[in-house]
């Protein structure tokens, strides 16, 4: 006890310095896509339940980048450990160039066919004709957002979270400010312009965000917006990025579509339940940013432990760091219900629409402890060490294999009530904790990834 107290001191301190900054930031990133809903749901429950579908395509894309940045975060981490700026430089040119070809991609789909898309969530034309406005405009932000974020991930990494967390914190002011100068001030009674109109605020708020991120490079950073090189070091280097990602994003991607996918079943089942839905995503996902900063700023402070070589800190940092996702997914849940009346006092929702979110906030709630749990341990710590292919198969197994075909069978065979089939929807984060667990306990994620390029320079 003697030496660990010191350990756990070191490691609490080291921990507050990353997690608060980060929780804030993960919070305004929350924040950043959910206002829009917010937002709409002060103009009508349609605009809301609209701008909430549409979000799913921004939620798939950032997708991408979370599984980019991750890898991303998990080199610059170890190679932190080891002060190899020269080597951060080249993880930030690679992610930045695949980041990029991506949020092209995603743009040309968005500006050009935003109906079709509109027409995979739901058959209410209403609500195509909403979204379909919203998609379009919002498209021209991911030019700017996905340089952006692997950006702020790669300092972040590097310990500059309140950095990361500031830049983040002006892209949410302004925002809002664009937000509610739209729906107060110019087109308080114009639904369809106030729609078009919210998503040019994100997108002015993602390029602003963008040119702050340029800027500080040029200045004060000591990584910046570079090309790749065709160097024999970049080449391995650029192996091992894929070697690390490429699980990560499958987990992402297979995790990501299985829940664009329930949206999907919830939207084919009521427009009400697609309202209720659409806020108690919101409130589910503020409430568990906390967890998500500690699953963030411990896996930096584990991946610079293992690439200095440090592997019993790292195993100690590891076993502090799970006992706090439960802690705080404990407040989460709790904190969910707290904020219930001021939720119900915000949003405009009909009769049955808030009766269908008041049974979802309650499953919520219980939600947040089994996912504080297993984002620490499977995005968290097993990134951290490279363990990235765990999360990959066990979403594969869980979502698609149990919780899909449960949710399929409860909506369209049984025609089970809404709150059921959203308690059913809702199991895969407990389904996942043992098995999450016990693959933990077995350690196989301490492991030090980094290399000597200097060597093959």
């Amino acid at each position: 006890m003697q030496i660990k107290a010191p350990m756990n001191r070191d490691f609490n301190r080291e921990l507050r310095i990353l997690v608060i900054p980060i929780a804030l930031q993960n919070l305004i990133s929350a924040m950043v896509i959910s206002i829009d809903v917010v937002m709409m749901g002060m103009i009508s429950q349609t605009a809301m339940s609209a701008v909430s579908l549409a979000g799913q395509i921004t939620f798939a894309l950032t997708l991408f980048y979370m599984g980019l940045s991750t890898g991303a975060g998990i080199l610059t981490a170890q190679y932190w450990g080891k002060k190899d700026l020269q080597t951060i430089q080249r993880v930030l040119s690679i992610a930045c160039t695949f980041s990029l070809c991506i949020s092209v991609l995603f743009f040309s789909v968005t500006f050009l066919v935003p109906e079709t898309l509109m027409r995979f969530f739901t058959q209410d034309n209403e609500l195509i004709e909403y979204g379909s406005r919203f998609l379009q405009m919002i498209s021209f932000s991911y030019l700017a957002m996905g340089l952006s974020q692997m950006y702020l991930t790669v300092i972040r990494s590097m310990e500059k979270a309140r950095l990361s967390a500031s830049i983040s914190s002006i892209c949410l002011i302004l925002n809002i400010l664009f937000n509610a100068i739209c729906i107060f001030f110019l087109f308080p009674t114009m639904s369809k312009l106030a729609v078009a109109s919210v998503a040019l605020s994100t997108v002015l708020a993602r390029f602003i965000e963008l040119a702050y991120c340029i800027v500080h490079s040029v200045t004060r950073g000591s990584i910046r917006f570079r090309l790749p090189t065709s160097k024999g070091s970049h080449r391995n280097l650029l192996k091992d990025f894929w070697k690390y990602t490429l699980p990560v994003q499958g987990n992402y991607i297979v995790w990501g579509i299985a829940l664009t996918a329930t949206a999907a079943i919830i939207g084919h089942v009521s427009s009400d339940m697609v309202a209720a839905n659409s806020v108690a995503s919101v409130v589910k996902n503020l409430a568990v940013v906390l967890c998500g900063g500690i699953a963030s700023g411990g896996s930096v402070l584990i991946g610079k432990y293992l690439g200095q070589g440090e592997i019993e800190k790292a195993k100690h940092a590891g076993n502090r760091m799970s006992l706090y996702a439960l802690i705080f997914g404990f407040i989460a849940g709790c904190t969910i219900l707290v904020l219930k009346p001021l939720v119900f006092s915000i949003v405009s929702l009909n009769a049955t629409a808030q009766n269908y979110l008041d049974g979802m906030l309650y499953i919520s709630a219980f939600y947040c402890i089994a996912k504080s749990m297993n984002s620490t341990i499977i995005a968290g710590i097993f990134t951290a060490g490279g363990d990235s292919k765990f999360g990959f198969w066990c979403d594969t197994v869980v979502m698609w294999g149990i919780i899909l075909p449960l949710g399929y069978v409860c909506a369209f065979v049984y025609h089970l009530p809404p709150i059921v089939l959203y308690l059913v929807i809702s199991l895969d984060e407990v389904v996942k904790l043992p098995v999450t667990y016990i693959r933990y306990r077995q350690y196989k994620w301490l492991n030090n990834i980094t290399r000597n390029f200097e060597q093959v320079s």
